[in-house]
């Protein structure tokens, strides 16, 4: 789908693509089960006519945002155009816009306090938000992953329990009188009977570039079990990603779930769009994906009932912790633009608390929100979930590693290649120390100044 892509397109244009593309993701229509974005009073009149470009990366705009626009267009004027891109383009263009001082109003980025001023420039580019209300009732660990050098610079609107795990299906697991993996070996030996009995064990979407990424850098926190203090060396330059042997024993297993056959023979082509289609199948036992894919499925195909999923840890390397991400998309607005302040209230009405729940409500994926006061909707199977896993848990690599998330769909390309028989294990984590070298230099990181 991303090779069809070659420009910003609008999000009309998108939705029709996506709709060739016969994604059930992007083109479902989300329930109106709540009427609070309907029922809201307006807040003022409408003054003027004004468009504020949001340009945001695949994914990242979620219906129920869209629905909350045209309503907070309705009451302001206020029109938002968004600028949807793929997101193998995504930083790239971006970049490319904000160092031609011709960025949108209001622009996506992925938030992280250690990368935000490296990737976007944010004390040059991004409006300092400190002052506004809504950071007072949103989750601290989110604002200080929006922050950098005391200032808030990002408002993230993001479910707190969107980690990645491994969904599976239970009437395969049943079928087949298999247990939940808790160690590798226990994961293979699942996989193989699951691949015995004519399924294709895991699901995976590679050709998106991103998606099989996730295996190796969400085990962060095993790899700080393994060797205490790692965070630390990583961040002052003091160690280096090729000489931590489970780093390389974690890319080693998941090298070897892909030559086994489990990920099937079509893992190159498969996209995550059509993971709801493929799991309701009954064709696939496993996939990498959040807590709501079981909603999104049975939304999709009412047939298959959400409560016939489970969920577990990613076992590579024996992990059993769970990996909690505090970052994730967010949004900034761009301090060259000319509306400024009309952008902060744009962000004003999608962070009352009315418009959170309607969003939360709406949103298939999401379970719950990173605000004060907001209903959180956690299934049995879920809340299961995390009293099975929630008392031992850290956070993922790409948000706790400095200038490692920048480099997320390099990392991709360096994994299909050793899928491919191009690259090894070892050659991946010694590409990952040369990009973050070159990328600290760059930034004049004292930590790499020899």
């Amino acid at each position: 789908m991303k090779k069809t892509f070659t420009v910003i397109v609008s999000i009309g244009i998108m939705a029709s693509m996506l709709a060739g593309c016969g994604s059930k993701e992007e083109t479902v229509t989300p329930a109106a089960s709540s009427s609070a974005a309907d029922s809201a009073k307006p807040t003022e009149k409408p003054k003027e006519k004004v468009t504020l470009t949001y340009m945001a990366s695949q994914d990242w705009i979620k219906d129920s945002e869209m629905q909350l626009a045209k309503k907070f267009e309705a009451e302001t004027g206020i029109h938002i155009d968004y600028q949807i891109v793929p997101s193998d383009q995504y930083q790239n263009i971006l970049k490319t816009k904000l160092n031609a001082k011709e960025a949108p109003d209001i622009f996506g980025g992925q938030d992280g306090q250690l990368d935000l001023n490296n990737l976007y420039g944010v004390e040059k580019n991004a409006v300092d938000l400190s002052g506004e209300e809504w950071i007072q009732r949103e989750d601290p660990l989110f604002v200080e992953q929006g922050s950098y050098n005391k200032k808030v610079y990002a408002l993230t609107i993001w479910d707190p329990s969107y980690d990645w795990v491994v969904v599976y299906n239970k009437k395969i697991y049943e079928k087949l009188n298999l247990k939940v993996p808790t160690t590798y070996a226990d994961f293979k030996a699942a996989s193989e009977k699951i691949k015995s009995a004519g399924m294709t064990p895991i699901y995976e979407p590679v050709s998106d570039g991103w998606h099989h990424v996730l295996w190796f850098p969400e085990l962060g926190a095993k790899y700080e079990e393994a060797n205490p203090g790692l965070t630390a060396k990583l961040n002052s330059n003091k160690e280096q990603f090729a000489n931590v042997p489970i780093m390389e024993q974690a890319l080693t297993q998941l090298n070897e779930l892909a030559k086994s056959g489990y990920m099937g023979d079509n893992y190159f082509s498969n996209t995550y769009a059509d993971t709801e289609k493929n799991m309701a199948s009954g064709k696939f036992a496993m996939t990498v994906y959040n807590l709501g894919l079981p909603a999104q499925i049975e939304k999709a195909f009412p047939e298959v009932k959400a409560d016939t999923f489970g969920y577990f840890l990613m076992p590579l390397a024996d992990n059993q912790i769970l990996n909690v991400n505090p970052a994730a998309p967010s949004k900034f607005i761009y301090s060259g633009s000319k509306h400024i302040d009309l952008a902060k209230k744009y962000f004003q009405y999608l962070t009352k608390p009315e418009n959170l729940q309607f969003y939360l409500d709406n949103e298939p994926k999401f379970l719950a929100l990173n605000f004060k006061d907001i209903k959180n909707r956690y299934t049995p199977d879920q809340k299961a979930f995390f009293d099975t896993y929630g008392k031992k848990q850290g956070t993922v690599y790409q948000t706790s590693i400095s200038y490692l998330n920048p480099q997320w769909m390099d990392m991709g390309k360096d994994i299909s290649a050793m899928f491919a028989g191009k690259m090894q294990p070892k050659d991946i984590l010694k590409s990952i120390d040369k990009r973050r070298s070159e990328a600290a230099k760059a930034a004049k990181d004292p930590a790499w100044a020899q």
